[in-house]
């Protein structure tokens, strides 16, 4: 989220997705067992345990070390954990879904990558400040290639600690036909 928590860096701060809307959010998303999905900023595995319950492949991407070695022992073999910045993410030549919870000073740069040229992305749900999901929303409504639509509101109260900014999950896929 606004960063993440650790030992002299400001951009650790972290607000965590509580594990009810975290399953919600992954049951509306539509993952399935035949799905490669990544969790962009898996934290501690809110969002990566219920994806892994789906049975899709799931990749999750954590920065924080600490935080990365504790999820690579939670979830064990059935998930791939790998320690990396999201806005340094190299996307896989398949088709992908995305459901994530990613750094908020970096969800800029994971969108203009999830719908670059030759993306592979089928759907993205990320939980995103609702300045970025209006600002997307706006940027990807002209018909091009992709669409984005704020598919429901946050309550801050759904994050521990509370965010300073009002947030919602954004849905951005591929324009059908495309």
């Amino acid at each position: 989220m606004p960063g993440r928590p650790g030992a002299g860096n400001p951009r650790w701060g972290w607000c965590r997705l509580a594990d009810g809307v975290a399953v919600e959010l992954v049951a509306t998303s539509g993952v399935g067992r035949d799905d490669l999905v990544l969790d962009l900023g898996a934290g501690d595995g809110a969002l990566t345990r219920p994806l892994a319950a789906t049975g899709a492949q799931v990749v999750a991407f954590e920065l924080h070390p600490e935080r990365a070695a504790a999820l690579r022992r939670t979830v064990g073999g059935r998930v791939e954990v790998v320690r990396a910045d999201v806005r340094d993410l190299r996307l896989p030549r398949r088709p992908v879904r995305v459901v994530a919870d990613p750094p908020f000073d970096g969800v800029s740069s994971v969108l203009d990558r999830l719908t670059s040229r030759g993306s592979r992305l089928e759907r993205a749900d990320l939980v995103v400040p609702r300045s970025v999901a209006r600002r997307w929303a706006a940027r990807l409504h002209d018909g091009g290639e992709w669409r984005a639509v704020v598919a429901a509101i946050l309550p801050r109260s759904a994050f521990s600690p509370r965010p300073r900014v009002d947030c919602c999950v954004l849905v951005v896929e591929r324009r059908r036909g495309r």
